[in-house]
């Protein structure tokens, strides 16, 4: 099988989910929200490399809250950027010379604070990656209302991670964004901007969800039982 990358983004920050620390470290069923995606990923069939993105001062402190639940696994860490644009682009250099090499055919991109995206799904987006060129996961969403109180017309579907691409259309794009000063929201953004690869949808659900607010913790590990 092809090899792959995965990049797991974790320099967010636990102010919006009341923690004094990095949200990605909270506990979970025993273990740091972002092992969960970094076991997810090291589990996908392939899989090359891992590259942890962290915030900047926190590299010792993530390290020793993860390096216990990846059993004799590795994972390559480095330090993010002021935005999330910045720190995925800090990642993809780090695998440019496997992507230049040919070592890596597809890289994924992941939000640490999505614990409950498993190895089916880091796998059902590369291998649409593969044939697509892109892939990311869908998920439908229901009872939306404008600022004003007014139900949005559906339907509608929001876009989770991990997002996956063939690695060199992701390094082209990247680095094109880096000599314009681009930044894109997310991963899909920057290749929608500087590629024509076709991004397909991957079907996902609302369990994929997003460490945001105090609730979500104790939602994910209601899911987890």
């Amino acid at each position: 099988m092809p090899a792959s990358a995965v990049v797991v983004l974790g320099a967010g920050s636990g102010s919006r989910v009341g923690a004094a620390t990095n949200k990605v470290l909270l506990p979970l069923h025993g273990r740091p929200v972002l092992a969960w995606s970094l076991r997810a990923a090291l589990d996908l069939p392939g899989v090359r490399q891992v590259v942890l993105v962290v915030r900047p001062g926190e590299l010792e402190a993530v390290s020793a809250s993860v390096a216990p639940h990846l059993g004799d696994r590795e994972v390559v860490v480095v330090t993010g950027g002021e935005t999330r644009h910045a720190s995925e682009w800090n990642a993809v250099r780090v695998l440019a010379p496997h992507i230049e090499s040919g070592e890596i055919e597809v890289v994924a991109v992941h939000d640490g604070a999505r614990p409950l995206a498993d190895t089916d799904l880091f796998a059902a987006v590369t291998s649409a990656a593969r044939i697509h060129g892109g892939a990311l996961p869908v998920a439908p969403l229901s009872g939306l209302l404008t600022t004003d109180l007014r139900t949005v017309p559906g339907p509608l579907a929001g876009v989770q991670t991990p997002q996956a691409f063939r690695s060199r259309e992701l390094l082209a794009s990247y680095t094109a964004a880096a000599t314009d000063g681009f930044e894109a929201t997310d991963t899909a953004g920057c290749l929608a901007r500087y590629s024509d690869v076709r991004i397909a949808a991957v079907p996902s659900g609302p369990r994929n969800l997003k460490i945001t607010f105090p609730e979500d913790v104790a939602l994910a590990a209601a899911l987890l039982d």
